[in-house]
């Protein structure tokens, strides 16, 4: 093999340089171009709108009494916008307060207070000069049972528009939010019969259209499947999950598989504190608190 020329030379006031050696192939020392293939390129593109994602709710040393009794302690959380993120945590340790403070459903029980700030996009909701309702206009919220009006499939999604003052074509608008609920299909054409009549499952996805109809950018749901049957429950988490392209959704649940099913983030509540929060994949297979570990893993709660 043929021996490189020396590469090494001293230049003007005695500095070292070092040039390529002319008798190398050139190939060697030129960098090779890097192809991706479609599937990395839309990962890393992906990544790129995962970093970039606005953080919608910001919950800042919250805590929530009920008279004298603390149910939610000193909690900060943040929720970025067109994730999931699931609230979890034993029975009575605070989930459920805590998602209704984030639309001041909890204003309606006369002895609670608050500590504390929730600011959703940048403004304090708990601010002097904030309406309620134009509140929960923006941040909508799915119960624990369905709780459909006593009127038609039809009304139940176009009530809250109208009393709002909805200039549009509500049929329009009824009739995208039950697509956008998965539940155009099958009521087309029963929209003048009472909801009522509606199976639970599709009372609950009825409750959904309805929420969504006040064209909401954040979605709360309160354990939205505690009351329905496994595929009823399988029929919400689907979609739940095609909701994220458009919404940002807090769900509470006591169900974990159905938190590591849907959810981006999970956040572990126990005796109102925060003890954990992070990625679903991190939280239920790497948790970092002892604590964590043994309530995914079933040992309380």
């Amino acid at each position: 093999m043929k021996k490189a020329q020396d590469n090494v030379s001293v230049g003007a006031g005695g500095q070292f340089q070092v040039s390529a050696p002319k008798d190398l192939d050139p190939h060697l020392t030129t960098s090779p171009e890097i192809k991706l293939s479609p599937e990395t390129r839309n990962r890393m593109s992906q990544d790129t709108e995962d970093r970039q994602r606005k953080t919608i709710l910001t919950i800042r040393d919250l805590s929530i009494y009920y008279g004298e009794s603390r149910a939610v302690n000193q909690v900060s959380l943040d929720i970025e916008e067109r994730q999931i993120t699931a609230i979890i945590g034993p029975s009575g340790c605070g989930k459920s307060t805590l998602l209704r403070a984030c639309n001041r459903m909890n204003d309606f029980i006369p002895e609670v207070r608050i500590e504390g700030s929730i600011s959703y996009h940048g403004k304090d909701l708990y601010g002097g000069n904030v309406d309620p309702v134009e509140v929960r206009r923006r941040i909508g919220m799915v119960f624990q049972k369905p709780n459909p009006f006593p009127k038609s499939i039809a009304k139940n999604v176009a009530w809250g528009p109208s009393i709002n003052g909805y200039r549009g074509d509500l049929a329009a608008l009824v009739e995208k939010s039950l697509r956008r609920a998965a539940l155009w299909d099958e009521v087309k054409d029963r929209l003048n019969e009472s909801a009522l009549g509606l199976s639970g499952g599709q009372q609950q996805r009825l409750c959904i259209a309805r929420a969504l109809a006040m064209e909401p950018q954040l979605l709360l749901m309160d354990e939205p499947c505690s009351a329905l049957d496994p595929i009823s429950t399988s029929r919400i988490e689907d979609l739940i999950f095609e909701l994220r392209e458009r919404y940002t959704i807090i769900i509470v649940t006591h169900n974990m598989q159905q938190a590591a099913r849907v959810s981006d983030m999970t956040a572990f509540l126990d005796t109102g504190v925060l003890i954990e929060t992070g990625e679903t994949d991190q939280v239920f297979t790497r948790p970092r608190e002892k604590k964590t570990e043994d309530y995914v893993s079933g040992r309380f709660g």
